[in-house]
């Protein structure tokens, strides 16, 4: 029995082409996924640093590793993961601020 994956944030590396548009709209058809947010943060001369945020009900990693690695992309680091029947949200502690 695996636990659905509910919420995804990566921090990715990809060329200028294809654009995030293109690659969010690829991202929002894959199966389980309900939502997806690209934000871009940071350019240069050939490539592009993204947030991708993607909520759903059962997220599969290795099918959104897949259509960012097809776009020439690669995910320098899995920055949250949400498991579980529902979405828990991070609380600050004192150590935070």
């Amino acid at each position: 029995m695996t636990t659905a994956i509910r919420r995804l944030v990566l921090d990715v590396l990809k060329p200028h082409v294809p654009t995030i548009l293109e690659l969010a709209e690829a991202l929002s058809k894959l199966g389980g996924i309900t939502g997806v947010n690209l934000s871009l943060s940071e350019v240069d001369q050939q490539t592009e640093t993204i947030k991708i945020t993607i909520k759903g009900d059962k997220i599969d990693y290795l099918a959104v590793e897949s259509v960012i690695e097809d776009f020439g992309g690669v995910i320098h680091s899995i920055d949250e993961v949400v498991a579980g029947k529902e979405i828990v949200e991070g609380v600050e502690t004192a150590q935070d601020r």
